[in-house]
C-alpha cells in the first residue's frame, strides 16, 4: 500500500525554523517527483516547492524562496522541506505529494498533477 506520512509540523514564533519530513512506505520514493503543498484556512493550496526524481533539481514558490529548502534522502525513502525564518503567512496544513512521471530533470508545483498525498502536517506561527 502506498502511503506518505508527513511530520515535523508544529508551533513556531516568527523567525523560527522547522523541518517537515515526508517518509513513504510501499513504493521507492526515487521513482517519483516530490511536492510540497500547503493550505490556510480560506485559501486554495499552494504549491511551495517540489524536487525532481534525479539530481534534486527544485521549484519553489516567490513567497518560500530564501527561506525555505526541499531535499531528499532515497537512501531513507524520506523528503525533507527545511522552513527557516518563518512568517504568521506560512501558517498552513503542509502537504508532502508524490507524481508519477517519467521526466526525471524537473518539476512542476500544480497540485493536480500529483498522484500520492499524505494526510498534512499543521504548521503554526505564531507569537
Amino acid at each position: 500500500q502506498l502511503q506518505l506520512v508527513e511530520s515535523g509540523g508544529g508551533l513556531v514564533q516568527p523567525g523560527g525554523s522547522l523541518r517537515l519530513s515526508c517518509a513513504a512506505s510501499g513504493f521507492i520514493l526515487d521513482d517519483y517527483a516530490i511536492g510540497w503543498f500547503r493550505q490556510a484556512p480560506g485559501k486554495e493550496r499552494e504549491g511551495v516547492s517540489c524536487i525532481s526524481r534525479r539530481r534534486g533539481i527544485t521549484s519553489y514558490a516567490e513567497s518560500v524562496k530564501g527561506r525555505f529548502t526541499i531535499t531528499r534522502d532515497n537512501a531513507k525513502n524520506t523528503v525533507y522541506l527545511q522552513m527557516n525564518n518563518l512568517k504568521p503567512e506560512d501558517t498552513a496544513i503542509y502537504y508532502c505529494a508524490a507524481r508519477v512521471t517519467t521526466v526525471q530533470l524537473m518539476c512542476i508545483r500544480n497540485a493536480p498533477s500529483y498522484d500520492y498525498w499524505g494526510q498534512g502536517t499543521q504548521v503554526t506561527v505564531s507569537s
